[in-house]
C-alpha cells in the first residue's frame, strides 16, 4: 500500500494518476487551492475504493503555509512513499512580454513555489531514507521558444533543480523523477491550437507516470515520442533556431 501526497490534486493529470493508484489500494493526502473541487476529487477516489483520503486546501504560492501542510501530511500518513507535485498554470506569453507582473507571477506559480515545496519535501524524504518525489515539469523547459519562453524558463528551472536534487537524494535512498509532458488535453490547454497528432489524454500521461514511479525513471518524457522530438529541438544550431517560428 502506497501513502501518497499530491500537491495540485485537482489537475487533470494528478486526478488520473490518483485513480490509478487507487486501484493499487493507496492512501492519499490531497492538496489543492480550490477546496470545493478538492472535496469532489476526494469523494471520487473514495467511491473508487481508495483506502483513505485526507485533504487540505492550500495555495502553493503561499510559502508560509508549506511547513504546516507537510506536518499535517506526515501526521496523517506517518511516512510519504510518493509525493507528486502537479500544480501549475499556463501564462499568456504576450501579456508576459508587455509587463513584468504576469511573468513574475508565472514564475511564482510554476517555479518558485515548486522549489520551495521540494526543499521541504527533500528534507522529509532524506530523514525517511526512502520514497519518490515526482515533479511535473514540461518539454517546454528543454529549450526557450518564442511562443512560450516565460513558461518554458520556469519549467527549465524546475528541471534543473530536480536534476541536482536527484543527485543529492540518491545517496539517501530517495528517488527524484522529472516528468516532461508534451501537449495534453486538459482545461489548461483548452482553446489552444495544438497539433492533434501530438496531443495526449491525461489518462495516457498518468499511466506513464505511475509506471515511471515504479521503475524509478529519472526523466520521463510523456508520451514517449517527445524524447526524440526534443532531442532534435535541443540540437538545432542557435543561428537557425532563432529564425524558426516555434
Amino acid at each position: 500500500m502506497k501513502r501518497i501526497l499530491i500537491i495540485g490534486a485537482n489537475s487533470a493529470i494528478a486526478t488520473a494518476c490518483a485513480r490509478q493508484w487507487t486501484a493499487q489500494g493507496a492512501s492519499f493526502f490531497l492538496v489543492a487551492r480550490n477546496a470545493e473541487k478538492l472535496a469532489q476529487t476526494a469523494a471520487d477516489l473514495t467511491a473508487r475504493g481508495a483506502k483513505a483520503v485526507d485533504v487540505l486546501a492550500m495555495d502553493a504560492t503561499d510559502f508560509t503555509a508549506h511547513a504546516a501542510m507537510l506536518a499535517s501530511c506526515v501526521r496523517v500518513l506517518s511516512q510519504i512513499d510518493v509525493a507528486l507535485i502537479a500544480h501549475g498554470t499556463l501564462p499568456d506569453q504576450k501579456s508576459c512580454e508587455q509587463s513584468a507582473a504576469p511573468a513574475v507571477e508565472a514564475f511564482a506559480v510554476n517555479a518558485t513555489s515548486t522549489v520551495a515545496l521540494l526543499t521541504l519535501l527533500a528534507n522529509q524524504f532524506e530523514r525517511q531514507g526512502a520514497g519518490t518525489l515526482a515533479v511535473i515539469s514540461s518539454v517546454a523547459g528543454d529549450r526557450g521558444r518564442p511562443s512560450n519562453y516565460v513558461y518554458g524558463a520556469a519549467k527549465a528551472a524546475v528541471s534543473t533543480f530536480c536534476e541536482g536534487l536527484r543527485a543529492r537524494l540518491f545517496k539517501a535512498g530517495v528517488h527524484v523523477m522529472t516528468i516532461k509532458p508534451g501537449f495534453v488535453d486538459t482545461p489548461m490547454t483548452k482553446g489552444l491550437k495544438l497539433p492533434a497528432a501530438l496531443v495526449a489524454t491525461p489518462e495516457q500521461i498518468a499511466r506513464r507516470i505511475v509506471a515511471g514511479v515504479e521503475r524509478k525513471t529519472a526523466n520521463l518524457y510523456t508520451p514517449a515520442f517527445w524524447a526524440p522530438i526534443m532531442l532534435i529541438i535541443r540540437n538545432i544550431p542557435g543561428p537557425l533556431f532563432k529564425r524558426l517560428n516555434l
